[in-house]
């Protein structure tokens, strides 16, 4: 109401207020939860600038992070009034390329994890952005981060960039980067993903994981290299032990399903990989029975 967004990006737009760009970005992230924020933010050409700050190699780290973090909050999936950022789309490919660097240098797990989450919801956002993410080896990129510990060192890292492979997974050219960056391995790791400080944001991080990690390999299955990937590193038996197990999948019903999908798409590519009972339980019935007699598990274990 007193007019903060206008101030924060004239501020933005100074070169003498360098020193201080990356705690007035932190406060227009704060800010632009709000469907108010997000509106002024359009009436100021914000995003413009956000695309500015992101591209120019001059600023430092800490404020291309910043301006991330404020990307990541405007496309959250859970707004529902982002529809009308069309100023977005006319600078989407400048931002996501400036996204996919940041990833790629990022100095600590901080940075990547903000880039990685503005990335991951753009590809909510635009269907467009997967393309360009294809475009900008962009895969390779998160693969080869995810085997750099003092990088993607928390679920919530891993979450963002198992979220943009589930989205990306939907083009057919995404089977042979999975494939070329040992992307299968890295998925059937995911699936094991474990909470170690067993806090509930952590332990709903990893179920995150757990899931999206489950719904890319049922995806990009479809490729039988892929599929024929995934059998080789013994996902299959992983998969089985999610669906019977509900501890393995902290009781999740989300993670459940999604492993019965995988499962049922590598079970077309493999049936010699399950057992009688497995496929009686598992693979044959319609999905919802399988789903409820997995669920019913928890009773009788319990």
């Amino acid at each position: 109401q007193e007019g903060g967004v206008v101030a924060l990006f004239k501020i933005c737009r100074q070169d003498c207020f360098r020193c201080i760009y990356p705690q007035t970005l932190r406060t227009l992230a704060s800010i632009c939860c709000v469907e108010e924020g997000i509106h002024q933010l359009e009436k100021v050409d914000g995003i413009l600038c956000l695309a500015d700050i992101l591209t120019d190699t001059s600023h430092s780290e800490a404020t291309h992070a910043e301006a991330a973090a404020v990307i990541a909050q405007i496309t959250s999936p859970h707004l529902t009034f982002t529809q009308h950022l069309s100023s977005f789309l006319e600078n989407m490919e400048e931002i996501v390329t400036a996204l996919v660097k940041l990833c790629q240098e990022a100095s600590s797990g901080e940075v990547f994890l903000l880039a990685s989450a503005a990335l991951a919801n753009i590809t909510f956002f635009d269907t467009m952005a997967c393309e360009i993410l294809l475009q900008l080896n962009a895969m390779k990129i998160l693969l080869a981060a995810c085997s750099d510990k003092h990088i993607v060192d928390t679920p919530y890292s891993r979450d963002q960039v198992v979220t943009i492979l589930a989205n990306m997974s939907v083009l057919d050219q995404c089977a042979s980067e999975i494939i070329q960056g040992n992307g299968v391995q890295l998925l059937m790791e995911m699936l094991s993903e474990k909470s170690s400080s067993g806090n509930a944001a952590e332990v709903a991080a990893c179920e995150r994981v757990q899931q999206k990690s489950a719904v890319t390999l049922a995806r990009l299955s479809r490729d039988p290299e892929v599929a024929d990937a995934a059998v080789k590193l013994s996902c299959i038996p992983r998969l089985i032990k999610l669906c019977r197990s509900p501890t393995e999948r902290n009781n999740s019903d989300s993670v459940l399903v999604a492993c019965l999908a995988a499962l049922r798409r590598l079970a077309v590519m493999s049936p010699d990989a399950l057992e009688e009972s497995d496929f009686q339980q598992l693979v044959k019935p319609r999905l919802v029975d399988s789903f409820l007699l997995c669920t019913n598990m928890e009773e009788s274990f319990v």
